[in-house]
């Protein structure tokens, strides 16, 4: 949960005296939060995981996607922005269409090793294949049709529809800077026409061609999110300063949520789960429900206040690890969606005891952490040296 308020950046320069760029102290704020939504991440895509009860997608609207969309957005701005306010619109065309071109295989990528390490797995203890526990089995038994279905996104299973997502979100930049430029208002125009849109089922993609079955998000829903960070990072957007009623409202809307959103209070009292039924297509995670992007604003403003200003808090080994993980972390998400399912895999084999669940996670984080520094030792280039 980055903070809106970070207007460092390590793209950005300012020039001495003697006509020189200096690049700026990057904001650890944002690598921080990008770290932290990484660990949460990973626990939410391992199969029954007993930690993943008490990561913040349990008690409230809003979860580590929204981390992931928002912090991306901000990052974007930081690399995007720069490109174009460098070298204009031809580059920053260029260089999303290359950042596109990467997602896609790496998407690709990770849905043929997920499937292969599923097939490899074989049969649960319940007898359920592990294959059919990811819906997979339309591809196994139809390899050539849904091929060409994975290749054009009309292929889209629940398990890898996060980079598809971005693909589409990062494809739509270029048009939200142009109109920038064009009209001050005119992009959050734009984000809220799309959003709109979305709300009323008018966005929607296919994800398999058997059914009418739509991509599980949306991403034309979830630009609002990215491009909320994007301009806020951009400085398009104002952001709040501190402010004791703000921050009490903040409080208020993330303490009043949770008895709706977690589900020890639906087994309480009937009214608790019929309240989070009625309010389900504010709260609906496909399209991108209002109350989403409310709780996590509000979770926003509690945060960055409370690593202090630019984050002076933010202090120690742990965090510097975990800015280290976020400083890397499109490698990082994709090897937490490559281990999460053989996690799950060894922790079925093993016996879901609390001991086999903490050498699974602590396992998982290692691997991660891992991922991160190995992945800046080769972006350093020390065979140059």
């Amino acid at each position: 949960m980055p903070a809106p308020m970070m207007a460092l950046s390590d793209a950005t320069s300012a020039v001495t005296p003697a006509g020189q760029k200096v690049k700026r102290p990057r904001d650890p704020r944002l690598d921080f939060f990008r770290g932290v939504g990484m660990l949460i991440i990973l626990l939410a895509h391992i199969p029954s995981d007993g930690w993943a009860l008490w990561i913040p997608a349990r008690f409230g609207f809003s979860d580590a996607t929204e981390m992931f969309v928002f912090q991306s957005g901000m990052a974007s701005a930081i690399a995007f922005g720069s490109t174009y306010d460098r070298n204009g619109a031809i580059a920053l065309i260029a260089r999303v269409a290359q950042r596109v071109w990467q997602i896609f295989w790496a998407h690709i990528l990770v849905f043929i090793v997920v499937a292969a390490a599923m097939v490899v797995a074989g049969t649960r203890y319940d007898g359920v294949t592990y294959v059919d526990s990811l819906n997979l089995m339309p591809f196994m038994k139809d390899p050539g049709h849904l091929l060409v279905g994975l290749l054009t996104l009309t292929y889209v299973p629940n398990y890898f529809d996060i980079l598809p997502m971005y693909v589409v979100i990062l494809a739509l930049m270029p048009v939200m800077i142009f109109s920038s430029i064009a009209g001050r208002y005119l992009p959050f125009f734009l984000m809220t026409a799309l959003w709109v849109a979305t709300q009323f089922g008018l966005t929607r993609l296919p994800a398999e061609p058997w059914s009418d079955r739509p991509w599980f998000f949306n991403p034309f829903g979830w630009q609002l999110l990215f491009f909320t960070g994007f301009f806020l990072m951009r400085g398009v957007l104002p952001a709040p300063g501190y402010d004791r009623r703000l921050m009490r409202l903040a409080i208020a809307v993330v303490i009043l949520t949770v008895p709706f959103a977690w589900v020890r209070f639906q087994e309480l009292h009937p009214f608790f789960q019929q309240a989070a039924a009625r309010i389900a297509p504010l709260t609906d995670k496909t399209d991108f429900g209002p109350l989403r992007f409310v709780h996590f604003m509000a979770l926003c403003y509690i945060a960055v206040h409370l690593v202090g200003e630019n984050g002076s808090r933010l202090r120690g080994r742990v965090v510097q690890v975990l800015t280290v993980v976020g400083q890397q972390s499109l490698a990082v998400f994709i090897t937490g969606m490559l281990i999460a399912q053989p996690i799950g895999i060894a922790l079925d084999h093993a016996g879901r005891t609390t001991a086999a669940e903490a050498v699974g996670n602590l396992f998982g984080f290692a691997t991660l952490i891992g991922t991160a520094y190995l992945v800046r030792w080769f972006k350093s280039s020390p065979w140059k040296s």
